[in-house]
């Protein structure tokens, strides 16, 4: 097959960097909710979830250092949560086989429960048949069947377009210390020595995330995190798997979560809990994007750090957590 440049256009490739950040963000509140709706910090479960977290975060950081490798500063607003739906990804494109486990699942926030640790799995779920040339060649679309069909379009695209590459630019690195067997987290090189930084970033989201070899799940050394990971080893697949076994077939054995009311219940009180959630997520959207244009906030650490006091409040008051106006729950 005859493969020329001008297949993907740059337009193409920003496109699905823009959706990488979209999707890596999405799963951000969406787990940092279920953790936080844990009594039990000192659950399994918590710490389990604590560790994709943090992950999840460097994924994000991940995916705007490549953008930014190719003069694109990629847009960071709050996520919608709504039905089944998650950014980019279809599972109706997966043999039913593989996703029938996971049934019913939900994509709207709430606490951690059988419907969210499901969808937590499929989220991480591991591409099971690499999709064939043609479809990457033909992959300006907007959804596939995994994280990994995903990303080995981005590649693909990424491969095609690397003459756009250029070194040094906004690259933020916030997480070598806890990856202490990991080359580099930014792109530093230029044109084909810059698509291969590119491509380790790919393997290090895809590999912790849903596992790149199912016949060895074992998380490469190198994407290993050295410091604070209760199992470094494991991906994030095999993690939530974790969690949703120990739960048991109906989810009865999953760690005890705040109770929660209905809706019609709020009371003034509990709407301005929601209300400083989605204020205070609003800026931290707002601090990521200027973090990722090259900017340096004094102040992400402090609002990081409350976006998770603002979640626990709200769910020790029995509100469901809530990250922009227009979150369904």
């Amino acid at each position: 097959m005859n493969i020329k440049h001008t297949d993907w256009a740059l337009e193409h490739l920003e496109d699905h960097l823009q959706a990488a950040v979209d999707l890596e963000l999405w799963t951000i509140p969406f787990y940092m909710s279920a953790m936080y709706s844990i009594k039990d910090r000192e659950s399994d479960a918590y710490q389990l979830i604590r560790t994709i977290i943090n992950q999840e975060m460097l994924h994000l950081q991940c995916a705007a250092n490549i953008a930014n490798a190719y003069g694109f500063s990629p847009k960071i607003t709050p996520p919608v949560y709504q039905g089944t739906k998650i950014p980019h990804l279809n599972f109706k494109l997966d043999p039913s086989e593989k996703t029938e486990p996971y049934m019913p699942y939900t994509a709207e926030i709430g606490p951690l429960d059988l419907k969210h640790i499901n969808g937590m799995c499929l989220v991480e779920l591991p591409e099971f048949d690499p999709p064939p040339l043609e479809i990457l060649l033909e992959s300006l679309i907007n959804e596939y069947s995994t994280i990994g069909a995903f990303y080995d379009a981005l590649r693909f695209g990424a491969s095609l377009l690397k003459g756009h590459i250029k070194g040094g630019v906004r690259q933020v690195d916030y997480f070598s210390a806890f990856y202490r067997n990991m080359p580099n987290m930014t792109v530093t090189e230029s044109g084909g020595a810059g698509f291969d930084q590119i491509s380790l970033l790919i393997d290090l989201i895809t590999d912790q995330g849903e596992g790149q070899c199912k016949k060895d799940p074992t998380v490469p050394s190198v994407f290993q995190n050295t410091a604070d990971d209760t199992e470094p080893s494991e991906d994030h697949f095999v993690k939530f798997n974790q969690i949703k076994d120990a739960g048991g077939p109906d989810g009865c054995k999953l760690p005890e979560t705040f109770s929660t009311k209905p809706v019609s219940e709020y009371t003034p009180e509990d709407i301005q809990l929601q209300n400083i959630l989605v204020k205070q997520f609003g800026q931290l959207t707002q601090l990521l994007e200027s973090l990722f244009r090259g900017e340096n906030p004094d102040n992400f650490f402090p609002v990081m750090a409350s976006v998770g006091g603002a979640l626990r409040n709200c769910w020790e008051h029995g509100v469901t957590p809530k990250f922009s106006e227009t979150n369904q729950h």
